[in-house]
């Protein structure tokens, strides 16, 4: 992986993540540099699979700063590169099983390409959400007490 540019804190906590897989973006020129800049947001942002194409929807990013009046639509559906194995086996996961695809996070790899990792995610109920807080507050105060014990306290 090289150079995170945004990730989707939301996801992680409104969803429970069962798998990952790694996705390239069709971008045009504009968007790519906006993208290099850190200029996107995956807030709402989901992915569907429409008449065998797979499309990222959602995802705003952002006008560039140097683009002129041919510059592109923030909010427009991209394209996501996948091989067709890949699009058949989230078709199936997505059907059989009930699950969503949402961005996890957007990174250029090492060789100047935008990717967007995919998470393949089931909802959270609230319980489910209750019992992660409690775990990771659970496991502040012991990393908290450990320090202090360490240091002598």
């Amino acid at each position: 992986m090289g150079k995170t540019v945004a990730t989707n804190r939301k996801a992680r906590h409104d969803y429970a993540v069962e798998d990952t897989l790694e996705a390239g973006i069709a971008l045009t020129g504009t968007e790519i540099k906006s993208v290099r800049e850190s200029q996107l947001n995956l807030q709402d942002a989901y992915a569907r699979i429409e008449r065998g194409e797979a499309w990222l929807v959602g995802m705003r990013i952002a006008p560039w700063a140097g683009g002129n009046r041919n510059n592109h639509e923030p909010m427009r559906d991209r394209k996501l590169l996948l091989h067709r194995t890949q699009i058949d086996q989230l078709v199936g996961k997505t059907k059989a099983k009930g699950l969503t695809m949402v961005p996890l996070s957007v990174y250029i790899n090492d060789r100047g390409k935008a990717k967007v990792q995919l998470g393949l995610v089931r909802g959270k109920r609230n319980y489910d959400r209750r019992r992660d807080i409690a775990a990771r507050d659970a496991r502040r105060d012991m990393d908290r007490e450990i320090s202090d014990a360490l240091r002598g306290r």
